[in-house]
């Protein structure tokens, strides 16, 4: 049965009054939030999502930024070295007298040919995509863990992961693996360390930043790859932005151990579009 017009349209007015009515607002201002991997790109966007909501920021990298917003602290760190990550880890904490949430954002990979990937690129691609979110999460417990954070809500770790993750990732299978690994580090400590901190996931499909058009190519190969998202776009990084300040909102308070998949829909079926239906 096919929906009329008139319908849609009534359907449509019914969900923008009730949108309307149930405005909400997230106000992190009592919180301190850290952002790995903070300069640039999603991480980036990350941490101007979570300044908008008031919250207090710092940052890592191996590399400072050009430039620093007013309030906010950089911490330069590689954290592949896990005396390294926790050393950034308690200095965060003691510049801004607590450490209320940690996105896990630092990670990525060139692409590249899986069977003549050398064993030193293997392992530094899965320590950066793995292992560094590993040990600042573990680094970042205590913190997370401090009378008061708890009381005023609990701590909560964000791990941002890749649908390559979800699905063969050709050129990119050690950066695959650590994010598979990722989404499992994720469900293990999102039940090991509840109530206190709640772990959670938000796995990103393909996002357009600076960066991007080593995967994607020209703005002509961009544009065909975003037509058969069910979106109709790739993702911008304010969309994976959102999904992390939600996560760490009270809005989510009963969520741990999850996965947010933010892929706007993921890959088109090929069969859609082979003239068969």
């Amino acid at each position: 049965m096919k929906c009329r017009p008139e319908n849609l349209t009534l359907r449509q007015k019914t969900a923008d009054q009730y949108i309307a009515s149930v405005a909400i607002s997230i106000d992190l201002g009592d919180r301190v939030v850290l952002v790995t991997g903070g300069t640039r790109g999603i991480g980036a966007a990350i941490a101007r999502r979570f300044a908008d909501a008031g919250a207090t920021i710092a940052i890592c990298a191996r590399t400072p930024p050009d430039a620093l917003p007013d309030g906010w602290s950089f911490h330069e760190a590689d954290l592949r070295d896990a005396d390294t990550a926790r050393a950034m880890v308690d200095a965060v904490a003691d510049r801004h007298g607590r450490l209320d949430v940690l996105v896990n954002n630092a990670g990525g990979s060139p692409p590249a040919v899986t069977h003549t990937a050398s064993p030193r690129f293997t392992e530094r691609i899965t320590a950066l995509n793995l292992l560094s979110a590993m040990f600042t999460s573990q680094a970042a417990h205590p913190h997370l863990m401090s009378t008061p954070v708890q009381e005023a809500g609990g701590g909560v770790i964000v791990n941002i992961s890749s649908v390559a993750a979800l699905r063969p990732g050709p050129t990119v299978a050690a950066y695959a693996a650590a994010k598979a690994g990722l989404l499992s580090f994720t469900t293990t400590v999102g039940q090991e360390w509840a109530p206190g901190i709640r772990v959670n996931s938000v796995t990103a499909g393909m996002v357009r930043t600076a960066e991007s058009a080593a995967h994607y190519g020209d703005d002509a190969s961009a544009a065909r790859i975003a037509a058969g998202i069910p979106m109709g776009r790739m993702a911008d990084p304010g969309d994976i932005a959102d999904a992390c300040v939600f996560l760490a909102s009270p809005l989510a308070s009963y969520i741990t151990g999850a996965n947010l998949v933010v892929h706007g829909g993921g890959d088109r079926p090929p069969f859609l579009d082979d003239g068969s239906t």
